[in-house]
């Protein structure tokens, strides 16, 4: 078992100021695999302190400086991804191709992203002959990410904040702590200043609510649910400090009369990814009534081929979900759904052949209508509803009527439809036809999706602040 007790703060492994041990599950296996600490708030306070004293002499340091650090940084950050992959694995349950392929290779696209991003960005901008526009890196900023996508999320904040010479605070998820661990030894081994970035774990209620409402502490940001970016917007409303929110999602993948045969299958695949636990997931998949029995048996057959086993296990098939808790989620909102709707894969309980780790059945309901409880909270497992719809305009009316507003989906080989319909859907992104987004692509969403946007150019300005300077030049 790992023993991971210490905090990176200053640029020194330190010991928690008191002793609070806590157990990192394996999912697979239900068994301790780890155990770390929980900070509490002398531990904050030092990492706080440590990323304030940084901040002048970061903040200050050339283009080229920090370009080089994050070039090293990335290097590593590759040559040590077989580390990384097993880190996430064991932690949240990712199987080992997903993490190696996906979870891993996320963190390093959007790392090469930012340092492209990078080359061409400016921190002086003319906005008259004489007046001039600064962008300067806001300060010391709390980097708080989830358990789903580790690499990912510590990535598009870190880096980022990094890049405009911002110092930072990252509290991982407790649950899966072992890749910000290991994030933490890239950074140290890659040379960066003692207290540009700074790592303490702990919990929501603790390290989290404590960087949230720290007075030295002068952005916040949040990757997880809405109700804890609600409390986190809260506790830093009384230091009016920037928050950037990533949070939950419920998209809908809408497929039309005219779209691709395999559309449905395709969209079941794309939920149940992750094992569902994604924020950006089509978990409500809109069909036109001419395809609808077709969907329902297709999206059906992709569940029941689905197969689900051990993180360790090698080939193609989806993990755990994290944790106890979120099983037992899950496993509540399948039997409302088996209420309200009509089950046609899956179901409670674990799989066949799996009476040991926190396993989950990918499973779709058919007949659903957008009122029913499993169209409208945020499952984050694998579990598809499909509803049908019978006008463009239904469909987007469908797609619009939930509090979220992160990814939403089209199918369709009208191109002008596409585009139409697109316009249209209230969220941050719109994936068309499978076609993924570009390097650098602004990721966030509308409404209690969120706010702010990460990844490239707009992740770079989400952590500056503009200063509009008059007479720089004379008349």
């Amino acid at each position: 078992m790992l023993e991971k007790r210490d905090f990176y703060i200053n640029g020194q492994w330190v010991a928690p100021a008191t002793a609070n041990d806590f157990a990192v599950i394996d999912p697979s296996t239900e068994e301790q695999c780890a155990v770390i600490s929980l900070g509490d708030q002398a531990d904050t306070d030092a990492a706080v302190a440590a990323a304030r004293a940084a901040f002048d002499s970061w903040s200050r340091t050339s283009k080229e400086e920090r370009t080089g650090l994050m070039r090293r940084l990335l290097e590593i950050y590759n040559a040590r991804s077989d580390e990384m992959a097993r880190a996430m694995s064991m932690e949240m349950g990712a199987p080992m191709e997903l993490s190696r392929n996906q979870q891993v290779g996320a963190g390093s696209w959007h790392l090469d992203g930012f340092l492209k991003a990078f080359e061409d960005f400016s921190f002086e901008r003319d906005f008259t002959s004489t007046e001039k526009t600064l962008l300067e890196p806001i300060g010391v900023c709390a980097l708080i990410t989830p358990w789903n996508w580790p690499m990912n999320q510590i990535i598009l904040k870190a880096v980022p904040a990094m890049a405009t010479g911002c110092t930072m605070v990252l509290k991982p998820s407790e649950i899966a702590p072992l890749s910000g661990l290991l994030f933490a030894e890239f950074v140290h081994e890659a040379g960066f200043p003692a207290g540009v970035f700074n790592m303490v774990n702990g919990d929501g209620a603790g390290v989290g609510s404590q960087l949230s409402a720290h007075p030295e502490v002068d952005m916040v940001s949040f990757t997880g649910s809405t109700r804890a970016g609600i409390a986190i917007s809260k506790a830093a409303a009384d230091t009016l400090k920037r928050v950037s929110l990533e949070l939950g999602g419920k998209g809908a993948n809408i497929i039309f009369e005219d779209a691709h045969p395999k559309a449905a299958k395709s969209g079941a695949v794309r939920c149940f990814r992750n094992t569902g636990q994604s924020c950006n997931a089509p978990t409500r998949m809109l069909v036109h009534k001419s395809r609808y029995d077709e969907a329902v048996e297709m999206a059906a057959e992709t569940a029941m081929g689905t197969h689900v086993g051990p993180a360790s296990e090698e080939g193609k098939h989806i993990g755990p979900v994290v944790s106890k808790a979120q099983f037992d989620k899950i496993q509540k909102l399948i039997e409302v759904g088996m209420g309200e709707a009509r089950l046609v894969a899956g179901g409670l309980g674990r799989p066949d052949g799996l009476n040991r780790g926190y396993y989950v059945k990918p499973t779709v309901f058919a007949d659903v209508t957008n009122e029913m409880t499993i169209a409208r909270e945020e499952i984050f497992g694998p579990v598809l509803s499909i509803i049908p719809f019978e006008s463009e305009e239904e469909a987007i009316a469908i797609a619009n009527d939930t509090p979220y507003g992160l990814t939403n989906y089209i199918q369709t080989e009208d191109d002008e439809k596409r585009r139409r319909v697109a316009r249209r859907l209230r969220s941050g992104m719109v994936e068309t036809n499978g076609k993924g987004f570009a390097q650098g692509s602004p990721f966030g969403g509308y409404k209690q999706s969120g706010n702010g946007r990460e990844g490239g150019t707009y992740g770079l300005e989400e952590f500056l602040e503009v200063k509009a300077v008059s007479g720089w030049a004379a008349e």
